[in-house]
């Protein structure tokens, strides 16, 4: 321990063994000094900050409780696991977060043998966490199993085929739904904590238990003290479909008292079954400008804690994701067909402008990108025109979709693919990676990468134009300094290529039209086989 240090106690936790050590009666205050540490760190290096705020004490209580790493924890996304890195042994190594050859910004299986399972996608946690508890049955172990999700990833169609599997199998697993949106009703008081701890304690699971054994002699009495079971815990508690999804729901309780949450745990932790702790937190928590701002604070780069964000100045380079939002409000005002869809990126791809000019044109349809892709096709049936604003790594989930629901039909959905290419700190589950490749050999599909910002808008006009699917795939970040005619609405030619007067290190930019072969030609210096309608390079 640094002497004068203003992280006495966090620095005697290189471990969760070391944590496990504590009179429970510290652990609130680990937790001020933790989320001071963790205001502190990302300020100097970026990344995701409000939502872990919010699970600094969620983070404590859990490693608190279970014996991990021998104890399973999976978490969801990774927007919520830097206060679990500090305390499996990273705390020293949270200054080389998200840079070269320093820790990961999600967990990583080969950073820590805390991280049971690597994440940049949502919605995964609930099946990895299944199959860890099937595993654990079958090797006869003690082993605990825990998956955290949070209610944002809780809308993706995955998260319910695991609870569904997970209610038939009825395997020894903890589900803690992290509550940060107040999407589900909020029950957080003191009965309701009191009733969750009377709910998840030994005398009512005992209770419940031997009457169930009692009354399967008398099955419709059996079905009547069910019924009355769900009825009396749906006064105090939303968990009526977790409860015939096959789980036992407890909760809501606060996020954020660590005795509730400790003593709830210990509960649920000599439970067995498939259990649901709904667990209500607050992003932001501790920075009352986060807590007023989380969306902005949900991913920050380097700034000044005592100071917050700084207003992006005006001016300067759009990026690509600008060009994009301005362009999908000129062509709405063009074109009433035109539909915005988002699978709950409303921010990162450019729609928030779009969202208040036009919101009966404006469907976020939350983290369900095979919906979102299936959604754009129905609304094409019908004449209309949407255009799917999407990043081109959670593209990637909705392939079948695209193939079959889109393509094969040659539907008129234009795809605004962002984050194409490399994008730096979110590392490689977030990379644009795969999109030239995996949508190339697609039948019917267009498929444009601009050289600059108005050539941006003017492959995104030409792929709305189209009569069939096409996809503008653009990067990261800000644009080339073209000038942007926002006055002009203009076609690219089909069918034709472009060569720039030197070859010496172009970046390479493209549109590629397939027919039903779904042939590549292979050229790397313009296409001229007449297999595809036009190939540029980009000077």
């Amino acid at each position: 321990m640094t002497a004068g240090s203003a992280f006495p106690l966090l620095e005697q936790i290189d471990t969760p063994l070391d944590l496990r050590q504590l009179p429970e009666a510290r652990l609130p205050e680990l937790a001020c000094e933790l989320r001071e540490f963790l205001i502190q760190t990302v300020a100097k290096t970026g990344g995701h900050f409000a939502a872990n705020l919010g699970t600094v004490e969620l983070s404590i209580a859990l490693h608190y409780v279970f014996d991990t790493p021998e104890d399973r924890l999976v978490w969801d996304v990774g927007h919520q696991t830097y206060p679990h890195k500090i305390l499996t042994g990273r705390r020293t190594r949270m200054e080389t977060l998200r840079r070269k050859g320093g820790i990961a910004g999600f967990p990583k299986r080969d950073e820590s043998p805390y991280d049971t399972f690597g994440v940049g996608h949502s919605s995964t946690s609930l099946s990895a966490a299944l199959g860890m508890a099937i595993a654990t049955e079958q090797a006869n172990s003690d082993r605990k199993v825990v998956a955290v999700i949070g209610d944002g990833a809780m809308t993706a169609g995955m998260a319910f085929e695991a609870l569904n599997h997970a209610g038939h199998l009825k395997p020894d697993l903890l589900v803690v739904l992290n509550d940060n949106e107040m999407s589900i009703s909020p029950n957080v008081g003191a009965l309701s904590a009191h009733l969750t701890k009377l709910l998840s304690g030994r005398l009512f699971s005992s209770v419940r238990e031997g009457g169930k054994r009692m009354l399967s002699r008398v099955p419709p009495m059996l079905e009547v003290a069910r019924r009355a079971e769900e009825h009396v815990k749906g006064m105090f508690a939303p968990g009526t479909l977790f409860e015939e999804l096959g789980f036992n729901y407890f909760g809501p309780v606060d996020g954020h008292d660590l005795p509730t949450l400790v003593q709830t745990l210990h509960n649920l932790r000599a439970l067995k079954g498939p259990r649901l702790l709904h667990v209500v937190t607050r992003k932001g928590k501790g920075y009352p400008l986060a807590e007023d701002e989380p969306v902005g604070y949900h991913g920050v780069g380097v700034f000044d804690p005592a100071c917050g964000l700084k207003p992006a100045r005006p001016g300067g380079r759009p990026s690509y994701t600008q060009v994009f939002g301005e362009w999908l409000c000129d062509m709405a005002e063009r074109d009433e067909r035109l539909i915005g869809i988002t699978p709950a990126m409303r921010e990162g791809s450019g729609l928030v402008e779009f969202a208040e000019r036009f919101p009966d044109r404006y469907f976020d349809v939350a983290i369900a990108e095979q919906h979102a892709v299936t959604l754009a096709a129905g609304l094409a049936c019908e004449g209309l025109k949407p255009v799917v604003a999407i990043y081109s790594t959670f593209l990637q989930r909705a392939y079948d979709q695209l193939i079959h629901d889109v393509a094969l039909q040659n539907l008129p959905v234009l795809f605004a693919i962002d984050r194409a290419g490399l994008v730096g700190p979110d590392g490689p589950t977030h990379a644009g990676s795969f999109d030239y490749s995996y949508l190339r050999c697609i039948p019917n599909l267009v498929v444009m990468a601009p050289a600059d910002e108005n050539e941006c808008r003017e492959m995104l006009y030409t792929g709305f134009q189209l009569n069939q699917p096409a996809a503008v795939r653009y990067p990261r970040g800000k644009g080339t300094g073209v000038e942007v005619r926002r006055e002009e609405m203009r076609a690219l030619p089909m069918g034709g290529s472009r060569r720039p007067p030197s070859r010496s290190g172009l970046g390479i930019a493209g549109l590629r039209q397939h027919g039903g072969s779904g042939r590549a030609c292979g050229s790397t210096d313009g296409c001229h086989c007449g297999e595809h309608a036009l190939y540029q390079t980009a000077g």
